[in-house]
């Protein structure tokens, strides 16, 4: 997956977002392509998906919650 791709899905994530969830689905974007984000510079997938720049907060929220969550036993 390259850097359009992924800005692509997170634009989509957090344009379809229900109302009140925006800043969820940015979470769960992190938690779900964290390892594909790691090839990446996070603040360009921020920019080339045209989302606030301070969101880059919240997807590295995302991503550390994917960590905890690879080393959990659910």
């Amino acid at each position: 997956m390259n850097l359009k791709e992924l800005a692509s899905i997170l634009a989509t994530m957090y344009g379809s977002a229900p109302k009140g969830y925006a800043v969820a689905n940015i979470h769960l974007f992190g938690i779900k392509y964290a390892n594909q984000i790691a090839n990446f510079s996070k603040k360009e997938i921020i920019e080339e998906s045209g989302i606030r720049k301070s969101y880059l907060t919240e997807l590295s929220k995302g991503i550390k919650l994917a960590e905890l969550l690879k080393n959990e036993k659910l």
